[in-house]
This record gives C-alpha cells, sequence and structure tokens, in this order.
C-alpha cells in the first residue's frame, strides 16, 4: 500500500511538475515586440494628386484680328494682300498640375495636425476658341494676291496664342494659384488638419 501511495505522490509531482515547466514561460516579458510607424506624408500627396490638373481659373475674351498674307511680284516692286478679318472668341483655362507634387513639398506634423504644403507652379492649361462666337468678318483678296486656302486656319491658330498671352498679361497665373492654393487647403481641413499652409512655387 506503502509503494503504490509513492507512485501515486510521484504521478502528481510528475504532473505538477509539468505544469511548473510550462506556465513560467507564459510569464516572462517578451524580449521583442513590433512598433507600426505611420507615414502620413504619402497618404496626403495621394489624397491632394486624386485633384489631378485642377483647373483653378477661367478667363472669356473676345478680340478682332487683322490677318494679312502680303506678297510681293516682279521683283519686289508691286505688292498685294489677302487678308481677313477675324472676330475672335475664346477662352483660357489656368491651373495646378497636381500629378507633378512630390513628397518632398509636403511637410507633417501629426502631433500638432499641421501641414505645409508648396504646390507646382500655375501655368495656361488650354486656350479655346468659341466656334459658335469666331467667325470672319470679311476677306478680301486684291487683283494680284492669290487666294490662300490656309489663311483662316492659321489666323485661329495664332488666335489662341494672342489670348493665352492676353489672359497671361491680364493675371491668370496669379488668380489660379490663390484658387488653387485655396481649395487644397479646404482639402486638407477637411482630411483633420487644423493648421495648414499652402503656397505656390514660383516658375
Amino acid at each position: 500500500m506503502l509503494s503504490v501511495a509513492l507512485v501515486a505522490v510521484g504521478m502528481t509531482a510528475g504532473v505538477g511538475l509539468q505544469r511548473l515547466d510550462v506556465s513560467p514561460t507564459l510569464l516572462l516579458p517578451r524580449l521583442t515586440r513590433s512598433v507600426t510607424v505611420v507615414r502620413p506624408s504619402p497618404n496626403v500627396v495621394t489624397a491632394i494628386r486624386e485633384l489631378s490638373r485642377l483647373e483653378s481659373a477661367e478667363y472669356h475674351l473676345e478680340r478682332v484680328m487683322d490677318v494679312k498674307d502680303v506678297q510681293t511680284h516682279a521683283f519686289g516692286l508691286l505688292s498685294a494682300e489677302d487678308s481677313l478679318l477675324l472676330v475672335v472668341a475664346g477662352d483660357v483655362v489656368a491651373g495646378v498640375d497636381l500629378s507633378e507634387l512630390d513628397a518632398a513639398a509636403v511637410q507633417v506634423d501629426s502631433a500638432t495636425k499641421q501641414v505645409t504644403v508648396e504646390l507646382p507652379p500655375a501655368r495656361v492649361l488650354s486656350a479655346r476658341l468659341d466656334s459658335g462666337k469666331t467667325y470672319v468678318h470679311s476677306r478680301r483678296t486684291d487683283l494680284l494676291a492669290k487666294h490662300s486656302t490656309s489663311l483662316e486656319s492659321e489666323a485661329r491658330a495664332r488666335a489662341e496664342k494672342e489670348l493665352t498671352a492676353a489672359a497671361t498679361e491680364a493675371g491668370i497665373l496669379d488668380k489660379a494659384s490663390k484658387n488653387a492654393s485655396r481649395t487644397v487647403e479646404d482639402l486638407l481641413r477637411a482630411l483633420g488638419f487644423s493648421k495648414v499652409q499652402v503656397s505656390v512655387r514660383v516658375s
């Protein structure tokens, strides 16, 4: 009976030792741990880039263009003109191409919820003639002049360039910069930033 009791005690002790061998490891602190680091700048850059080409200013312009093709004959002794008077109306659109924005242009402080962004420079994105309001008012070809079939298309191409120059002179790029800054600032505040500073790089 005594030997049976000792065997039972030994089996019980063995079970206890097995449990003691396992449980201390569960109480030891982990020797390694992982920390997730969040870098918000790329996320902010992606959110701004989703605006793509931000058209932030549009000017409507009208003007009259006198286009002439001066032709000479008889070794320059005689001259003749093929000319037209073109009434021009069109729209010039300016803005910022946000696909050019890189991570270096965005500085984010998550602790203070502050963000600083420098946008790419504003530029003219398109100049379009209004075909419904652009027309040839008059056309005149002198007797000795050759009628040019491409004169009107050349005049329209020049008109787009002149509208772009006129809009730039009238300050469309400055207006586009201010409007783009305001739009991006509103976006960043909607993302949760309380301190926002947006500027536009000068080209």
